[in-house]
């Protein structure tokens, strides 16, 4: 579960961005009584579904007081009394979610994030100026399809987030009807089945995230069409088959996350060029194969890079040097190798806000060379174990002041281990087993 918060929290920059471009219309508290009436009794019989409120966050939904003015509530100034944003996040709140939701007819968004909403989804199709529908880790049920037919009516919504549910079932290619879509999230549910090649039809798509589920199948190449795509997250599926070409000519995409599937075949050798604003790309734990792209060092707001557990060859591209974003770069469990002289090792000196290089189990040759040290001095993890290295350990090695994690195990190391290493005073994991030091 931390990892799928951690994906969550780095995803929904796309998303939170938009939603403060869309609320800014929203509206603002009603301070003026009016006759309406709908508005109030709905909200009061949503109050009443409520099984457990440990907070108090709903103390002032009663009759001494404007439901405008309620908690979480949001009414349009000109339309007065009529409400326009429920937004009650992070607030622990039990119960159901009540039809009577589906009479708030003004209601742009609803936000429910992070409480404990359990049961279905009930129909919201009277909802025709919802913009965004957000109800992420809760308790909801049911199938994906009955969530959809919810919506059905909601020709102006922009943003749904269903995240960390317990939705089931496959989803239903009558998604592509909400044409309006701009986010769709349904990370981490139970849902199955396959991509339903009708998300072509939310021309203003820019993210999707459809991680921690159990689909199947391929990408559908219509997926990749997207022109305004910023973000696509798929980690965690039993997808298969090719990435589709498609997907890695969007030029404005910032996320691609395709960790923990069974993709197969190569990535392009021009990946860093058909996708210039790329800042996170994982395509770890697949089936990949072929060589790492030298063109990724062109991707230079590329911060992330994570392609470990493949099949992947070939040299280690000293271009990555060039990337001066880059923060985080995991190659274990490849196959790759390096030139003599680990002249990539020197090249990602340059990498002045690199925290964690891992190269475990992978086919490393030849000596350490002292230019180890001069990597920048915010790296706090460096993994070089299960791999051929030989000769002695450097001593410029303790000039990584800020190392907490350092595994050299499982090489060809000879001689004694430098004292330098006790210059290390942040270091909590030291493995150096399975070598052949002086003395062990």
């Amino acid at each position: 579960m931390m990892g799928t918060r951690r994906s969550l929290h780095l995803s929904t920059f796309v998303l939170e961005t938009l939603l403060l471009l869309f609320y800014a219309a929203s509206g603002t508290y009603c301070s003026v009584v009016h006759g309406n009436t709908t508005d109030r009794c709905s909200l009061l019989d949503f109050k009443k579904a409520i099984t457990d409120d440990p907070t108090g966050a709903l103390s002032n939904w009663n009759e001494n007081v404007h439901h405008c003015m309620w908690s979480g509530v949001n009414c349009s100034t000109r339309h007065p009394g009529r409400v326009t944003v429920l937004r009650l996040y992070d607030l622990d709140l039990a119960g159901k979610i009540t039809s009577s939701i589906g009479n708030l007819t003004f209601l742009r968004e609803l936000s429910l994030d992070f409480n404990r909403f359990s049961g279905q989804l009930p129909p919201l199709n009277r909802l025709r100026k919802l913009v965004s529908l957000s109800i992420v880790f809760n308790l909801l049920e049911g199938n994906i399809l009955d969530a959809v037919i919810a919506l059905e009516n909601c020709s102006k919504i922009e943003v749904l987030d269903l995240s960390g549910n317990m939705l089931v079932g496959s989803i239903p290619r009558n998604i592509g009807s909400l044409s309006n879509l701009r986010v769709i999230s349904f990370l981490a549910n139970n849902l199955t089945g396959t991509i339903p090649p009708t998300f072509s039809n939310m021309t203003c798509l820019v993210a999707i995230e459809l991680a921690a589920n159990q689909l199947e199948g391929s990408i559908p190449e219509e997926l990749g069409k997207q022109p305004n795509m910023l973000q696509v997250i798929l980690y965690e599926n039993s997808l298969s088959g090719r990435i589709p070409a498609t997907l890695f000519n969007l030029s404005q995409l910032f996320y691609l996350d395709l960790r923990k599937n069974m993709f197969t075949g190569t990535v392009p050798s021009n990946i860093g060029d058909t996708l210039p604003s790329l800042e996170y790309l994982y395509l770890g734990t697949n089936k990949l194969e072929g060589h790492v792209p030298d063109s990724l060092g062109n991707a230079s707001e590329l911060g992330e890079l994570d392609l470990q557990s493949n099949c992947f060859t070939g040299i280690i591209p000293s271009s990555l040097g060039k990337l001066h974003q880059l923060n985080y770069l995991n190659l274990d469990k490849n196959k790759v190798e390096a030139r003599k002289s680990h002249e990539f090792l020197s090249a990602l000196s340059n990498c002045s806000n690199l925290y964690t290089l891992s190269l475990n189990g992978n086919h490393l040759h030849g000596v350490l060379p002292n230019s180890v040290g001069n990597l920048s001095t915010t790296l706090r993890r460096l993994d070089l174990g299960g791999n051929y290295l030989s000769g002695t350990v450097p001593p410029s090695i303790g000039a990584l002041k800020n190392l907490e994690y350092l595994h050299l195990g499982g090489n060809n190391f000879v001689g004694t281990i430098p004292d330098s290493i006790g210059n290390l005073a942040n270091l909590t994991n030291l493995y150096l087993s399975d070598n052949q030091f002086d003395g062990w």
